[in-house]
């Protein structure tokens, strides 16, 4: 059985309505079923998704997803797109037993609880914003960071710099690794 890898699941996560959400069609793909089977699931237990944990994308935020991102260019004419917020996820997990599913299930626990401790830490350095406090959240975040992006930060004698411009905040993370040949 394949590794659900964190990374697969970061890729998937998008910001819609200001919520972190997975796409119906990526939540399939992610538990290796057909997207009409997620629907069925949601369709078939409606008292486990209340408003907050699923929404129906509105055809303004189908257009601008397919507009900014080709991954996506197949949902330009679909009817439904339900994007799935974290309790959304969690409620499918209770749905969907299979062993991929609860493999799958943990990868998404995982990406979503350090999008939250990086926010966290974010947030508690704009309300304190002491030299300490930002190289804490420097290195925290260069962890977190490293952790969400996964093995993609390879470098054989080279650097890797990662920049995010977070309003107030600038994390820079530079990863240096030399590989022996």
């Amino acid at each position: 059985m394949e590794i659900i890898k964190l990374e697969e699941v970061n890729e998937k996560i998008i910001v819609i309505r200001n919520e972190n959400v997975i796409l119906d069609r990526d939540v399939a793909e992610l538990y290796g079923v057909e997207t009409k089977r997620i629907n069925e699931a949601v369709k078939n237990n409606p008292d486990k998704f209340p408003e907050g944990y699923i929404f129906s994308l509105q055809n303004a935020e189908k257009q601008q997803l397919v507009e900014n991102f080709d991954r996506f260019k197949n949902i330009k004419h679909s009817i439904n797109t339900t994007a799935f917020s974290e309790k959304g996820l969690y409620m499918l997990a209770t749905i969907l037993k299979s062993e991929k599913a609860t493999k799958t299930t943990l990868a998404i626990v995982e990406a979503f609880a350090q999008l939250r401790e990086l926010s966290r830490a974010v947030a508690q350095t704009v309300a304190e914003p002491t030299d300490e406090n930002q190289k804490i959240l420097a290195e925290k975040s260069g962890t977190l960071i490293s952790d969400l992006l996964g093995d993609n930060l390879r470098a054989t004698e080279a650097e890797t710099t990662i920049e995010l411009n977070l309003a107030l905040l600038k994390v820079k993370h530079t990863v240096k690794r030399k590989v022996n040949k």
